[in-house]
């Protein structure tokens, strides 16, 4: 299969990922108001799944390093396939659950919640798993990554539309959708082997493990969306009929080009974490937030009624940001 074993192109894929992270939502934009999102996720999360496979099938069944992916996948065991199909549980759930916050409560509560403790937690949690780089750097590069994310959510609240949507059960829902994302990744690392070049028995390679995650996810969906399309936490049930009778092709292939975006994220933090270690793959992939408002600001213009003063905020967020991804990126070599 196809490794990465550079720690400056691992920085570059880990870049790539914060890219699709923080990009794969505007399809959901581009899917028109009318689509529900509930209906575009069943297609999102079918992209995810065929680019996991594609790369499988091509990337990860190429070359002499480790592995090929089938024979990856026959010698795994089964707690390996547990791990990593429940991440892609655990994560099809919180990445909903981020969703229906930001529908309840406005980015400036569900967003900057969600993220800040997904990449606090995951980092942690990463880090006491697989100490991998100066923790000293790695932690000050999190804390500045957080200042960012806290400016940021100051600036979206001093938007007037932002303030009246803030209610406790969307706060809610943002912390538990946090707490679920902070976790999911390392139920994938703990199914996969250390060592991609030579892999450990019963432990599987990134290509096999992404394509076990990404079928957690799929097929949790039936579920989990299923759950969100009967009882939305705001407005009326979806109907499954509505997929088939209000969905055209342009949109179906909107959603999987998102799902296509975020597995590709996905698949790169994965073959990042080899030479970059898992806390910090995992780190960098969640500077997405600031992706994320870069969008919301030069292209969606969110902020254009926002009152003066605001666009000194944002420079503070985007400097905070550059800085802690910085301290992230040099944690692994100093």
């Amino acid at each position: 299969m196809v490794i990465v074993e550079s720690y400056p192109l691992a920085v570059i894929l880990c870049l790539v990922t914060m890219l699709c992270w923080g990009s794969w939502a505007n399809t959901q934009k581009l899917a028109g108001r009318k689509w529900a999102f509930q209906l575009y996720y069943w297609d999102y999360a079918l992209g995810v799944l065929l680019l996991a496979l594609a790369l499988a099938f091509t990337m990860g069944s190429l070359g002499g390093a480790g592995r090929p992916f089938l024979a990856d996948m026959a010698q795994a065991s089964g707690s390996s396939l547990w791990s990593a199909f429940l991440g892609g549980v655990i994560f099809n759930l919180s990445n909903i659950l981020l969703v229906a916050a930001i529908d309840i409560a406005g980015m400036a509560v569900a967003f900057p919640i969600g993220v800040g403790l997904a990449l606090v937690l995951g980092v942690i949690a990463n880090y006491m798993a697989i100490p991998v780089g100066n923790p000293v750097l790695l932690f000050l590069g999190v804390a500045s990554v957080v200042l960012a994310i806290l400016v940021d959510a100051f600036a979206y609240r001093r938007l007037p539309s932002q303030g009246q949507k803030t209610t406790g059960k969307g706060i809610a829902i943002s912390v538990v959708a946090g707490v679920l994302m902070g976790f999911f990744y390392r139920f994938v690392a703990a199914s996969m082997s250390s060592d991609f070049v030579h892999p450990e028995e019963g432990k599987m390679g990134p290509y096999a493990a992404v394509v076990v995650f990404s079928a957690g996810l799929f097929l949790s969906n039936f579920l989990w969306n299923s759950i969100v399309m009967a009882r939305p936490f705001v407005g009326n049930p979806v109907p499954f009929s509505s997929y088939l009778r209000d969905g055209n092709a342009r949109l179906h292939l909107v959603g999987i080009l998102g799902g296509i975006i975020w597995s590709i994220g996905m698949s790169f933090s994965i073959l990042a974490s080899g030479p970059a270690g898992f806390a910090i793959s995992y780190g960098l992939g969640q500077g997405a937030t600031m992706v994320a408002a870069l969008w919301g600001v030069f292209v969606w213009r969110e902020f254009e009624r926002a009152p003066a003063g605001t666009g000194r905020l944002l420079a503070v967020m985007f400097l905070a940001y550059a800085a802690g991804l910085a301290l992230i990126i040099i944690s692994r070599v100093a």
